[in-house]
């Protein structure tokens, strides 16, 4: 079973909002357990505002378009913003003691370690984020 799903972000926090909506429609469609639905709400919900934050700098004259594509082994969630890219390697670590108390700096971090696969494209405008299901 081949699903598709598109979401158009306008760049305020509030648009987030709709990355639940989106996820209960592929949950009722694909059936997959809370377990996966937790992580899926944590790493999409952060690609979206990394889009809408560091992306488009909270510009609502730009959009953050995702994309959720299935075909019954894997999710595939692609989040493109409008911003002038980033290096996620130039990320700094959200492990390392003089990080340990900042206030944000771990979404790539919790992407990694949530998604099956993650990779960037565009010089970081775009995200793609797997999962098995």
């Amino acid at each position: 079973m081949k699903i598709r799903k598109e979401l158009v972000l306008k760049s305020t926090y509030e648009e987030v909002e709709k990355v639940e909506h989106l996820l209960n429609d592929l949950q009722a469609e694909l059936g997959f357990d809370d377990e996966l639905y937790a992580k899926l709400m944590l790493t999409v919900s952060e690609a979206a505002t990394n889009g809408i934050v560091h992306g488009n700098q909270l510009d609502e004259t730009k959009k953050v378009y995702m994309v959720a594509e299935s075909d019954g082994k894997t999710l595939t969630v692609s989040s493109q913003d409008e911003g002038e890219g980033f290096s996620p390697n130039e990320v700094p670590d959200p492990l390392a003691e003089e990080n340990l108390l900042k206030p944000s700096g771990r979404g790539v971090f919790l992407m990694r370690e949530y998604a099956d696969e993650v990779q960037y494209a565009n010089n970081g405008t775009k995200l793609v984020l797997t999962f098995k299901l």
